[in-house]
């Protein structure tokens, strides 16, 4: 993860600010997915907004018969025009995220598109990211295996 963002949402979690969402349109698939509320992410309505619709990787792209033969692949997180062009339908990309671009630009390879635009991240988390804070040293703000195997072996305090 990239490392500012790490900080972040780790700080949040000590200070109780830590907060999943399950998004059950977050994903293109259509499963619901669990967001962290983390500032500067795709998870900010604001943030979701000012980004351009783009999926330019196509990681989760679905399959989709045009007829004739033909096939062409679709992304409810792609362009609305787009997506509607290859059969999709409107309704569907309402609230999707872009999780290949997000997903890379939380693991510190954001995309730069065409205009300028720094991809945001989206942060992935199970629901008790609240709970972190029992692998947390006192005095880091960060944890690594050895925090962890000390917890797992109780030699860490209960989360």
């Amino acid at each position: 993860m990239d490392p500012e963002l790490r900080v972040k949402i780790i700080r949040d979690a000590r200070e109780g600010g830590a907060e999943v969402r399950t998004d059950p349109r977050a994903s293109s698939t259509g499963y619901p997915f669990k967001v962290v509320q983390v500032e500067g992410s795709v998870a900010v309505p604001e943030v979701y907004e000012a980004r351009p619709r783009v999926c330019d990787n196509g990681y989760l792209r679905e399959p989709v018969s045009t007829g004739g033969g033909s096939i062409a692949y679709r992304c409810a997180a792609e362009p609305v025009a787009a997506y509607v062009a290859k059969g999709g339908s409107e309704e569907d990309t309402a609230g999707r995220r872009c999780l290949c671009n997000g997903l890379l630009a939380t693991c510190g390879h954001p995309q730069v598109q065409k205009d300028g635009t720094v991809e945001p991240p989206i942060v992935t988390s199970g629901d008790d990211l609240g709970r972190l804070v029992g692998l947390l040293p006192a005095d880091r703000d960060d944890y690594g295996a050895d925090d962890v195997i000390r917890y797992l072996t109780g030699a860490a305090s209960a989360l």
